[in-house]
């Protein structure tokens, strides 16, 4: 008979069903793989998309680049107070959607040397500061999907910098339960996670100075990896020079890692931050000490199914205990 148990996230506060039955080999290919748009992101072709935000270092004048997304999901443009429209409400899809070019030529993120993935991250830390001038904006985030399976459509490493008008329900559904626990145990629910990973070990991939990556207790599929900062901190952009560094090492190691155990698998990553807020404002009295920034390696093996769609349980046939022990094992070299 096969094994099955469900787990609960303390953080998101949603079930994972584990079952064996559910081990199955990847559906997808490696994101080496897949077939690609030719990229217009490459250094000499700055003429297709010529407003640069940033960029940063690189003997050809730039290694990492910042440009506007030409096809944006959200626009500065707009009006970003709530309408109403009988018993429904709206607003002009106000935000920010930028394009973070990780290398001018053609390598992955995580063939990268640690002092150009730090140029990296520090181009994701300055672009959400610059944006959090816009008092419209109030969510930011880091994502990036690398295979045609994570839906990656341009041959070029980037990532992306988004910004929101209003505060998405997954970070909204983390702040409630980090105020709540924070609420009843006068303590972080982050600090009680990672204290109790590096205690258990079970579930570590990962550890440098500033950051542990492990295998969450409830993971949502089969290899995801957290990334947390161990030093309290609810905003993104306050990182300072050594915990840039440290995280690019992490990123690295841990994305190498997954390469090597599962052949270079399609992923999404999602790095999340604190909203703005008014320091006033009641409901954020205790964010700076209750919420943690934090970063997730979601591999895209598999297509979700009616399970997860029906009832907002995922499914995962791997437990993260075996998921970290093969992690742990493989080279953090590329």
């Amino acid at each position: 008979m096969d094994k099955t148990e469900l787990r609960l996230d303390p953080l998101t506060r949603e079930w994972t069903i584990f079952t064996e039955g559910r081990a199955l080999a990847p559906e997808f290919g490696p994101a080496t793989a897949g077939s690609f748009s030719e990229s217009p992101f490459r250094a000499g072709l700055e003429r297709y998309a010529p407003h640069t935000l940033h960029h940063a270092g690189g003997p050809g004048g730039w290694q990492v680049r910042v440009v506007p997304n030409r096809v944006p999901v959200l626009r500065v443009e707009g009006d970003h107070a709530p309408n109403g429209n009988g018993f429904y409400q709206h607003l002009d899809g106000v935000g920010a959607h930028e394009i973070v070019i990780e290398d001018p030529a053609s390598r992955r993120f995580e063939e990268l040397h640690v002092g150009e993935a730090e140029l990296v991250v520090n181009a994701w830390r300055a672009r959400i500061e610059d944006l959090m001038r816009d008092s419209r904006l109030v969510a930011f985030s880091v994502l990036k999907a690398t295979g045609t399976a994570a839906g990656q459509t341009i041959a070029h490493s980037i990532s992306q910098v988004f910004a929101m008008a209003v505060i998405p329900g997954a970070l909204r559904a983390k702040l409630d339960s980090a105020k709540a626990w924070f609420a009843a145990h006068r303590r972080s629910l982050f600090a009680e996670i990672i204290e109790h990973e590096q205690r258990s070990a079970d579930r570590l991939v990962y550890e440098n100075a500033g950051f542990l990556a492990f295998c969450p207790y409830a993971a949502r599929a089969p290899f995801e990896i957290s990334v947390w900062p161990k030093r309290q901190c609810a905003d993104f952009h306050h990182i300072n020079a050594g915990e840039a560094c440290q995280l690019a090492d992490a990123l690295l190691a841990v994305l190498r890692k997954l390469n090597h155990a599962l052949d270079y698998p399609a992923y999404h990553f999602a790095l999340t931050t604190a909203p703005s807020r008014a320091p006033a404002a009641d409901h954020w009295d205790t964010l700076d000490e209750d919420f943690r920034w934090h970063a997730t390696i979601t591999p895209r093996l598999h297509t979700p199914g009616v399970i997860e769609s029906a009832t907002g349980c995922h499914v995962n046939g791997v437990w993260p205990e075996i998921a970290a022990d093969v992690l742990r094992h493989q080279e953090a070299q590329p």
